[in-house]
This record gives C-alpha cells, structure tokens and sequence, in this order.
C-alpha cells in the first residue's frame, strides 16, 4: 500500500467530477461520470473507480455534495419537530417582517419546512446574560417528548431564548428526547450558532435537522462501502464557510455542507488567484444543472457571516455564492404568455439532454449549443459521449415552428436568455454590492462555464477571461486545496472603546481554547493552526452590522473605528458619525493541510505554432462562421492563437470570439483577452 494519493470528488446534479494527486510524483489526472440520482453514493464508488486509484491507496478523501441543498429545494428532507422557550412557539414561522422583493406582484414566499403543528413550547425561559428567569421544568418537556414520540418525528430542532448565552436548558432538552425517543436526531440551535437572534438561530437548527437523517444515512452508507473497499485514509467534507471538515463532524452539523458542492471551485479560486497573482476574480461555475457565481477579492472569497437559503437564514459563516438554474441540462420552454424562458429546471443527468441519446426529449441548453455549433459531434464530451446532432434538432423544432424561427436562431436566442441570466448573476454580487465589475478578470470553470463565458464578461466591460486547467472538475481540483476550518463566535454587546477590554479578552480566549481543543483531537499540532479574529460592528442604534478582521490579542479598540468605516462605505456607500458598538466576536480555526503543486505547462519550441485540429461552422449573429478547432491538451506554456476558435479537452469545451486572442500561461492556464466590440454586438 502506497498511501500517497488524495482524492476529491464533486457529485453535482448531472456530474460527478473526481480529480486524484499522487503525492509522490506531483501527477494531477481528472474524470467525470455521470451522477446516480437515486444513489448518489453509487456515483462516487464510479468516481473512484474512474480515477484508475485503488481505494486502499488512498491517504485523505475530500468529498462535496449537493445532497443537502438538494433536499432543501426540493423539500424531500426530513419530518421536523421544532422546540421553542413557552410563549415563542411561532418565531419560526413567523420570521422577521422584512420582504426581500417589495415591487414584485407575483411574490409568494417560499413554502416553510413544516407545519404550526410541528412546533411545541417547554416552560423554560433565560435572560439575555445567561440568568434563569423561569426554571426548566422537567414535566413539560416530557410532556412535550411524548408527543413528538408519538407522531413519529424524524429530527427534532431545538430553540430556547438566549440559549447562546446558557445553553444548559437545550442541553437537558437534548437528555429528555433522547429518553422519550430513542434515537430520534436532534438538533440544539447553541451547538450551531452561539449569537443572539433567536429566529435566525432556530432556522439554523431546523435546516440542520431537516437536512440530518438524509446525510447522516448517506455518510453512512458511502464510508461503509469505502471501508469494504480498504479505505482507512481520512475523510474530509468541504463546507458552505469555505473550508472543509471531517465526515463525522459534517454528519452531526450537516447544515455546514448546504453550499459544500459550490464551495470546492471558490476555494480553488482563491488559490489560483494566488498562483498567477490575480487578486479579483469573478467566478462562474456552470454545471449540468445550476450556475453558481461569486467573487474573490484581494486573493481571499468573499465570506458572509448570516447568508441565507431561500429567505431561510442561516447564522454561521458562509461564501458569498449566487446561484440561478443556467446550466447545461437547463429545459426552454414557452411560457404562458408564449416567450422563450430557460431553466431553472433541468433535465439532469436522467434522461439529460436530448443530443444524450439517454431518452430526454426536452431541448436544453446543451442543445442548442450542439446546434449553433460550439459544442460539436467531433467531440465526444468526457471523452466518450458522442452527442447527437439530430436528436437536439429534433428537441428544439417544436418551439421554433411555434416562434416561425430557424432552429439556429432559437439556439442562438436559447443561448443569449442563459447569457442574460448569468450576467445578472454577477451584477448581484458585483454592481449591487458596491462593486464594478470591470475591476475584475472572469475565471471561468465547470462544464459548460467555457461556452459562455467569451459573452458574459463582454456584456460585463469585462476585459480578460481565465481559464484554469482541468476547468470541467476545477470544483474537485479546488477541494484539494481546502484546509480544516472550524468557526466560532459569541454575542457581545459592548462600545467600541471597550474591544482590547478584559471581556472581550475572556471571550477570545474562550474561543481560542475551544478552537485548539477541536483541532488537536483532529490531529493538527500546534504548527498547522491558524486562528483569525474578527468582530461584528455597527453605529449604535442600528440593526444590522459589517464584519472587521481584528488584530491579535492585546490590541486596544483604536484600530477599529477605521476599519469599520472602510468596511462600511465599501457595503453602503456612505458612512455617518456617532458612537459604534460591537455586537458579536468571532474566531476562525484552521488546520493546514498539504496542498499540491500544480504542474506547469511544457513549453513549444520557438519555432513551432500550435496548429487547429479540425475547424467547425458556427451560427453567429445571423450567419455561419468557420471556428478553428483546438485540443487543449496539444496546446503548450506561451502559446498564442486568435479568435474565432472552439478549444476542446475531456472535460469541457471553451469557446473564443472573432476579435478575442487566448494565451496559453505557465500553469496552463487560458487567458482570453475580450475584444472591445465584436460581431456579438451586431445581434442586439
């Protein structure tokens, strides 16, 4: 047994991505199957199986996986029970008073996770300093145990008022469902989130036990198999915060992995970035099923302390990623009115798209890039997939008779809708978070991520696009470079004058403590930790607040007023003046990892050019146009070639416009630098 491989695979909605390093030669290899939606743990036993790699060879597995997210919004999760402080039943279900889109008509909201009925309320009641003001009472929570018991609830979520300050209450909970219900999962919202805000930390309970008993069964299962197999290396999952942790940790606290899949392609960016020092990136990850966009900044992912998913809040650290249904199974379709839409439904990996020859009927993105000629049948995508040409006409004739269009033109506009969609993606995370832009270079990944991206960072102003090497399972690839992270926080209300104070002091310490404690017990010495500080600020008299990075330990509160003003104007635009207060303090734990060298690219000879391997006819802006066609595996470090061309490898296609030139970097890296104007003007 050589022991010197890591291995991550990314199971996502159509794929499932795997990209293996042998550590003793430096060699990176990649492959996609397709995924097993009725046993998603089936597609990962293929993905081991595709990477060549013996089980028993290797040393850490790194695994993402959509399943939670998945459940969430398909609402095929868990039956949840959710126990509240008497007289706060309804803080779940009744939320905040706050409506994300005010001038939308049509809003509905989205459906919750359960029922009044499934709420209960103990006699129990904190204050906000940890105090007891009403005693637990033993008889009310077996009352309210029974019940649950009796109804058959799968997982049970846990609230009390103000148990982030005293979590003794939950903890008896716990003690008392465990006794009336054996073996029923249950989820404490203090174990999750230590901050005030009892809706906010309750829907973070909830989701995480919505999402428990799915994961838990799926954990089990595909560790079971991997032990069969030989599998005795350490099993990491990354998670929405952008780090990853261990499978048995994710398996209690399966809420962290609702972003996992997205968050492998950040954290890869982020060290990519690194490795060709470019500092701001805006990401685009478009998979077989979903598009997922977000930003690196100064080298680092831009990270939200209290995201969200679907209204439903979720108060812990995670990426800042927006994702929209604009990928490559995407469905068009006519809509009531008769107008072209496409997405967010997809048609996955079964059947798939039509041009599959997997039985799906339906015409897709896919499609109709078969159809307007980037994708081609020259091609077969992973190598062994030979679409087929005359099934996508087939899928898209309908809707264009409908439309009295060519095929090609509704291929065309099929494939401007998704452009649009995805350019407003980035807007999201870019112009209306106080950003432009044009400050960026667009990296560009996933399967599909390569067919648009040419046109995305056009309409964008954005002038240089990147794309890495192995760009079809860059997510995987970035899972490779995921350290262990674990975060921490404390609500604390005191005046900004106050920070550096012996309280804050005692509650970082706390922290710190807890931190070194969890990553020793998984095996970092004490030279493999890092911890950062941070704190939540505000103006006092506000609500909300911006996270600040704050010095080590002894500092005094002089630096923050500074730093919390830049960090204001960055997100507001504006600043004001009057006193600021600190509202939560916050630790971020991480275990270093080894990562891996990227190989660098071989070099052509001076005096050789790289040479297309075919051309192919390209519907654009009304008229075909002959694209020469590249393999990227032929092309070497300082390559140059120019526009328009279709470069295609195993895992995925990347296309350039006339007026666009690629070059080839040192890593392999494509840089496509975007023409100021170009045919794709003339379309509009």
């Amino acid at each position: 047994m050589t022991e010197t491989v890591r291995l991550a695979v990314d199971v996502g909605g159509t794929f499932t991505d795997v990209v293996s390093l042998d550590e003793s030669t430096g060699r990176l290899e990649f492959a996609k199957v397709s995924t097993v939606p009725s046993d998603p743990s089936a597609g990962v036993l293929d993905a081991f199986a595709a990477s060549g790699v013996a089980v028993s060879d290797v040393d850490t597995f790194i695994h993402g996986t959509t399943l939670g997210l998945n459940a969430l919004l398909t609402r095929t999760g868990a039956r949840v029970a959710v126990v509240a402080t008497h007289g706060f039943r309804d803080v779940y279900l009744l939320g905040r008073t706050d409506r994300p889109m005010n001038y939308a008509i049509a809003y509905r909201k989205p459906p919750a996770l359960l029922e009044r009925a499934d709420t209960f309320e103990v006699v129990e009641r904190l204050r906000f300093d940890g105090s007891v003001e009403t005693e637990f009472s033993i008889e009310s929570a077996r009352e309210v145990a029974r019940v649950i018991a009796e109804r058959g609830y799968d997982a049970v979520a846990v609230g009390f008022l103000h148990a982030y300050a005293n979590p003794g209450h939950e903890q008896r909970m716990r003690e008392v469902l465990l006794e009336e219900a054996p073996g029923i999962m249950v989820s404490l919202s203090h174990e999750l989130s230590r901050e005030y805000r009892e809706y906010e930390r309750t829907s973070t309970a909830v989701l995480d036990a919505y999402t428990k008993p799915l994961v838990g069964r799926y954990l089990d299962v595909l560790s079971g198999a991997l032990d069969r197999q030989g599998f005795t290396g350490k099993f990491l999952m990354t998670h929405s915060g952008g780090g990853a942790m261990t499978a048995a940790a994710a398996k209690e606290q399966p809420v962290n992995l609702i972003l996992s899949g997205p968050a492998g392609g950040v954290i890869g960016a982020s060290a990519f970035s690194r490795l060709i020092e470019e500092p701001n990136l805006i990401t685009i990850d478009m998979g077989g099923t979903s598009l997922d966009a977000s930003l690196i900044v100064g080298h680092e992912p831009v990270v939200l302390v209290g995201g969200e998913f679907e209204q439903m809040p979720i108060n812990m650290p995670s990426l800042d990623i927006h994702t929209i249904g604009a990928g490559g199974g995407s469905v068009a379709y006519l809509d009531a009115a008769g107008a072209l839409q496409v997405g967010p439904r997809s048609a996955g990996a079964a059947p798939g798209p039509a041009s599959y020859n997997r039985g799906g009927e339906e015409p897709t993105f896919t499609d109709a890039a078969l159809c307007v000629g980037f994708l081609g049948t020259d091609a077969p995508l992973g190598g062994t997939l030979a679409l087929r040409d005359d099934l996508a006409r087939k899928a898209l004739t309908p809707i264009a008779t409908s439309l009295a269009m060519t095929v090609e033109d509704l291929a065309a506009g099929i494939l401007r809708i998704s452009t649009a969609k995805i350019v407003g993606a980035v807007r999201t995370i870019t112009v209306e978070a106080g950003r432009d832009p044009k400050d960026f270079a667009l990296l560009s990944f996933g399967g599909g991520g390569g067919l648009v991206s040419a046109d995305v960072a056009r309409e964008l102003g954005v002038r240089t696009v990147l794309v890495p090497p192995g760009q079809g399972a860059f997510s995987a690839l970035g899972m490779l470079l995921s350290d262990v992270q674990h975060s921490f926080a404390r609500t604390l209300l005191i005046p900004s004058s106050a920070m550096g104070g012996a309280e804050s002091e005692a509650r970082f310490g706390e922290m710190e403590h807890d931190a070194r404690r969890v990553l020793v017990a998984e095996g970092f010495a004490a030279d493999r930790q890092v911890l950062a500080r941070s704190v939540d600020a505000r103006y006092v008299g506000q609500e909300h607040t911006v996270t600040v990075a704050s010095p080590t330990e002894g500092a005094d509160g002089g630096w923050l007023e500074s730093a919390f003003t830049r960090e204001y104007q960055q997100k507001y635009g504006h600043t004001q003046s009057g006193p600021i207060e600190i509202t939560t303090v916050r630790v971020r734990a991480t275990g270093l990892v080894p990562k891996p060298d990227l190989p660098r690219a071989e070099a052509r000879p001076a005096s050789r050019r790289p040479a297309p391997v075919g051309r192919r006819k390209v519907y654009r802006a009304g008229r075909f146009v002959e694209y020469s066609r590249y393999a990227r595996e032929d092309l070497r470090a300082g390559d140059a070639l120019a526009g328009p061309a279709i470069i295609h490898e195993h895992t995925a296609t990347t296309v350039v416009h006339e007026g666009d030139t690629v070059s080839v970097g040192a890593y392999g890296q494509l840089t496509v630098s975007i023409a100021a104007t170009t045919d794709h003007k003339e379309e509009r």
